[in-house]
């Protein structure tokens, strides 16, 4: 379970999404549901949800590259979000909810850009991917009710209309690689 551990930050709409389908894998040691992208230090939920402070809602995946790779955490979000939508995941619309990949370093901004190349080639969308991929600047933590959100509410209404069939499609889509029970 030790090892050393490496960061990945994504936003692919509601961070309470990407968040639970990330919990569910091996390899992944912490998600943290946070805000990226923008101007505003240190922002608020309700700063963000604006849609003025140019933050998405994003979060910051802590995993062991020996378990998981960073082009697979890539593929899973691409394929368990819409990333053909601007600024925009089902219901929730505004330039927080867009899809961006936020990468520290040359090999990641690389592994970005191919895995999304190869999405494309591959026809897994019927649109062109809009995914942005920006440098990592700084991410904000949100605040702690933000944190764990599908554990600690499975029976809000959006966890169960939104995030557990998704969780679902993860299950099913991913068998092979979830943690063990």
């Amino acid at each position: 379970m030790g090892g050393k551990v490496e960061i990945a930050v994504v936003g692919g709409g509601c961070f309470w999404c990407t968040e639970a389908l990330f919990l569910e894998l091996r390899g992944i040691r912490r998600v943290e549901s946070g805000f990226c992208g923008g101007s505003v230090p240190n922002p608020t939920y309700a700063q963000v949800c604006t849609g003025s402070t140019g933050h998405a809602e994003a979060v910051r995946i802590t995993y062991n590259p020996k378990e998981i790779s960073y082009k697979q955490i890539l593929r899973i979000f691409f394929t368990m979000h819409d990333p053909t939508t601007p600024n925009r995941q089902g219901a929730d619309y505004g330039s927080q909810y867009r899809s961006v990949i936020f990468y520290s370093g040359a090999r990641q901004k690389k592994a970005a850009q191919d895995v999304k190349r190869e999405l494309e080639k591959e026809g897994v969308w019927e649109g062109p991917i809009v995914t942005q991929i920006e440098p990592l600047k700084e991410f904000y933590k949100a605040e702690d009710y933000h944190q764990d959100y599908y554990r600690n509410n499975p029976l809000q209404p959006y966890c169960m209309l939104v995030i557990r069939p998704k969780v679902a499609k993860l299950r099913k889509k991913y068998a092979d690689m979830l943690r063990k029970r």
